[in-house]
C-alpha cells in the first residue's frame, strides 16, 4: 500500500506521498529499483495520488486527460467528473467495480487524495468526494501519518512540514511505505 497526505493552512496547501510500491504480501519495489516512484502526478494545476492498486496510476492519468471537459476545483466539480469517468473506466479501461453484494453503487475502485490552489480533497471508490479543511491521510500508513499530523497541525508549521512529519511517520511504522518521499505545495487562491 503507501501513505499519502494532504495538508492545508496558512494559505498554502501540500501533498506527499512515500515511494514504496508492494506487490501482495512479501515482495516491495523501493524507489532505487523504480524509475517511476513519484507517486503524485499533475494535471494542470491540480496534483493526485492513488492509494490502493498500482493499475489505477497509469489507468487514471489516461483516463482523466482523455476526458472532453474535467472540473476539479471543487467537491461538486470533482463529483461530476469522477461519474463521468466511472462508465469511461469500464468500457476503456475493463474496470472491475465489484465490491460487496449490499454496496449502494458500483465501485470506480479508486482512493485518491487531491490537492489544488481551491483547496484539498479526498475520492472515495463510490464516487464519495471529501472536502478537507485541515489535512488528511490515506493508504496503509494513514492511522500514523494522521497522528503524527494531528500532534503538530497546532505548532508554528507550514502545510509542506506538517506533510512531510505525515509521511515520515508512515515510513517508519508502516510496512507497506518507505522514503524518499515526493512532495508539492501551492499557494490557495484568494477567490
Amino acid at each position: 500500500m503507501t501513505t499519502i497526505v494532504v495538508v492545508r493552512k496558512g494559505g498554502e496547501v501540500a501533498i506527499a506521498a512515500d515511494s514504496q510500491t508492494t506487490f501482495g504480501d512479501d515482495q516491495k519495489l523501493l524507489a532505487g529499483y523504480d524509475l517511476h516512484h513519484d507517486k503524485i502526478f499533475s494535471i494542470g494545476e491540480h496534483h493526485l495520488a492513488i492509494a490502493g492498486s498500482a493499475a489505477h496510476d497509469l489507468v487514471l492519468q489516461n483516463a482523466l486527460r482523455s476526458l472532453k471537459s474535467r472540473d476539479l476545483k471543487s467537491r461538486a466539480g470533482i463529483f461530476e467528473t469522477f461519474r463521468k469517468l466511472h462508465p469511461k473506466l469500464k468500457d476503456h479501461f475493463f474496470l472491475r467495480p465489484e465490491e460487496e453484494d449490499d454496496d449502494p453503487y458500483e465501485s470506480s475502485q479508486l482512493m485518491l487524495l487531491l490537492a489544488n490552489p481551491h483547496g484539498i480533497f479526498g475520492v472515495y471508490p463510490m464516487r464519495e468526494v471529501y472536502e478537507f479543511s485541515r489535512f488528511w491521510a490515506i493508504g496503509s500508513g494513514r492511522a500514523f501519518a494522521m497522528g503524527a499530523m494531528y500532534t503538530c497541525y497546532e505548532d508554528d508549521l507550514s502545510a509542506a512540514q506538517i506533510a512531510e512529519r505525515g509521511i515520515l511517520a508512515g515510513c517508519e511504522f508502516d510496512l507497506s511505505s518507505s522514503l524518499p518521499m515526493s512532495l508539492y505545495t501551492l499557494p490557495l487562491s484568494k477567490e
